[in-house]
């Protein structure tokens, strides 16, 4: 508990023992009312002076000023036991929201701590240590055993292995070496490495996952926006009714009936109404789940940019899947080199240095695969054909390495492929000098994934992918994806997902997930935009509206049911709360509930709907 709580506690507990202390003595009733007032004032001070600026502020009917007119109307009543004990019960409650909410943030915090304090810089006098924010571009920064790399940037020397659990999730370690990359919010685990900074703290990916949860409270949900209009409308609906009940059946008592009019009796009911009608449980509640349910999913490593979008995950039906980096591991090798009249190392040479200046995969595989190392000296007058390919002069040569559209561009006749994998075919000068097959392979958990996606409610699969129909088709068959498309340029699944929106029904909703690298628009197209493998992309954490810290399949799967568990436990509450409170509302008027009832419907609601709230915090078993 932190200061505060502790001070309410306090506060509870000399409430709660002066009260039982002056339930056993017998006194008269002015020096009771007198005695009563000392706990009473302890206890619901901060109630009574909130209720009094409301007023002064015209913002009158919130809880406050419903727990002040009921506790202090059963004071005025003679009923001083049940009006401390609604203020003191109320408190309670409060006491259990704060605990709560603190157990929220702490597991929040708990993400936030990959905030690095400092950087160690080094300079011609040595290590200086600074903020992060001082950190230029192109610094060299060294990051010692158990502290955190500061700043996204490539290791220039050292290896050792990091700890990415604050990010992922994951307690599985990954090693790194020279010439790697690395990201900001990781711990080092064993050696020294030094580091050249690529990027402004500022814009590094420590600094966008942090802003990225705490700016996810803006984005509410369809529910959480309806009890905040529930509650504006409710409250004054509930005091004009109380008041109603007060005034109005003592008034027909006298005047219809020529009876006594009973008015204390009535007012009783009122004061009794007015507590049972607190929307404390709805209104803490229903928000605290949200909470407490993007605080957990942030610690499993699911960042979740709103409550509405942890809604929308719950509804989901279709989910659409980039087939690269996202359902394969998207590390592709060179497997072959066929219908080449030249040696296969001079083929592979020219398209490396065509593909030299991109980082697509592809690309990369190329490089990797060529002997002679890649001189970007030789090479000019690069063009690149989105989706299709590239064409380069390299030592006067030119050449154009891409896929069948390439070359039909070009007006060059290829020769088709029979393999499974990619296919980069060739020409030099214009005519066709053989194609380079490239094959990637299926990540381990990827039918499991789409397995318990389908167990999930899920009614349909869909993967996307520019490769050709015949790849496409191999791997969507051995992970049963329902539907595939192939040989799809960017725009062009941008437009499919289009057609899958139209088809689905009312109140469903289509996920796209992507690798967050040359998906934005389709991420950005879809009702929810999953970006998986996302560490140091800031196109995912741009676009997407669900950012999975690393890329294993599985993960799709525990968002997705966080978002049911989460939206399960509101629905709970929402029940609960509203149907004890309308049969207590109902007894009360009539006179069948008191004001022991009302503090049940009231805070012991409200108590039991923030526990059940809580239980969204635990998801790393889901």
């Amino acid at each position: 508990m932190n200061k505060k709580q502790k001070k309410n506690l306090y506060r509870i507990i000399s409430a709660a023992v002066l009260v039982v202390l002056l339930a056993f003595l017998p006194l008269p009733k002015f020096v009771q009312f007198v005695l009563y007032l000392v706990p009473y004032i302890i206890v619901g001070y901060d109630v009574l002076r909130k209720a009094w600026k409301g007023i002064l502020k015209k913002q009158v009917f919130d809880e406050n000023f419903l727990m002040a007119v009921a506790t202090i109307g059963a004071i005025v009543l003679g009923e001083y036991r049940e009006g401390v004990a609604v203020m003191l019960f109320y408190q309670i409650g409060e006491l259990f929201q704060s605990y709560a909410v603190g157990r929220s943030r702490r597991n929040i915090s708990e993400l936030m701590d990959i905030r690095p304090d400092y950087a160690n810089v080094e300079t011609e006098d040595g290590l200086e240590q600074v903020d992060p924010d001082e950190v230029d571009i192109g610094s060299i920064i060294v990051v010692k055993p158990g502290e955190k790399i500061p700043i996204d940037g490539i290791v220039e020397s050292g290896q050792s292995t990091l700890n990415t659990s604050a990010l992922t999730g994951e307690s599985a370690p990954r090693d790194v070496r020279e010439g790697q990359e690395v990201i900001s919010g990781c711990i080092n685990l064993n050696g020294v490495l030094k580091i050249r900074t690529t990027r402004e703290f500022g814009e590094s990916t420590v600094s966008k996952v942090l802003e990225l949860v705490e700016n996810s409270s803006s984005n509410k949900s369809r529910s959480e926006a309806f009890i905040t209009r529930f509650a504006k409308f409710y409250t004054p609906i509930v005091c004009y009714s109380a008041l109603a009940l007060a005034v109005v059946p003592p008034l027909v008592r006298l005047v219809f009936m020529h009876a006594a009019p009973e008015w204390g009796d009535w007012v009783y009911r009122a004061l009794t109404f007015l507590v049972i009608s607190c929307p404390c449980a709805l209104v803490i509640s229903i928000p605290l789940t949200f909470f407490a349910g993007i605080g957990g999913a942030s610690n499993a490593g699911v960042l979740v940019k709103g409550s509405n979008y942890l809604e929308a995950l719950s509804k989901v039906k279709y989910v659409v899947f980039d087939k690269t980096g996202t359902l394969t591991r998207g590390n592709f090798a060179v497997s072959g080199v066929h219908h080449s009249e030249m040696e296969n190392e001079r083929l592979l040479w020219y398209a490396a240095h065509a593909e030299s200046f991109s980082d697509h995969p592809i690309s990369e595989s190329l490089r990797a695969a060529s002997a002679v190392p890649v001189d970007q000296s030789r090479v000019s007058d690069v063009r690149e054909y989105s989706g299709k390919g590239v064409t380069a002069v390299v030592d006067g040569v030119n050449v154009a390495a891409g896929n069948i559209k390439l070359m039909e561009q070009l007006g060059i006749s290829a020769i088709p492929c029979s393999h499974e994998g990619t296919v980069v075919h060739i020409a030099l000068d214009g005519k066709y000098a053989g194609h380079i097959l490239i094959t990637d392979e299926i990540k381990p958990t990827s039918a499991e994934a789409i397995s318990q996606l389908k167990k999930q409610g899920v009614r349909k699969t869909v993967m996307l992918t520019g490769d050709r129909k015949k790849t496409a088709e191999a791997v969507a068959a051995k992970l049963h994806v329902d539907e595939v498309y192939s040989e799809l340029l960017p725009a062009d699944k941008v437009e499919k997902v289009e057609e899958l929106i139209a088809q689905k029904g009312a109140g469903e909703v289509l996920a796209f997930v992507g690798d967050g690298i040359n998906d934005a628009p389709v991420l950005s197209r879809a009702d929810v935009g999953i970006a998986m493998g996302a560490l140091g992309s800031d196109a995912a954490i741009e676009a997407a509206d669900v950012v999975l810290m690393d890329d294993d399949p599985l993960k799709i799967v525990k968002a997705v049911k966080i978002a049911s568990k989460c939206m399960r436990i509101v629905y709970e509450n929402i029940y609960f709360a509203i149907g004890v409170k309308v049969l207590c509302l109902v007894l009360g008027a009539f006179g069948l509930a008191g004001m022991w009832a009302a503090i049940f419907a009231d805070v012991g609601v409200m108590i039991l709907a923030v526990l059940n709230a809580i239980r969204a915090l635990f998801v790393k078993r889901l």
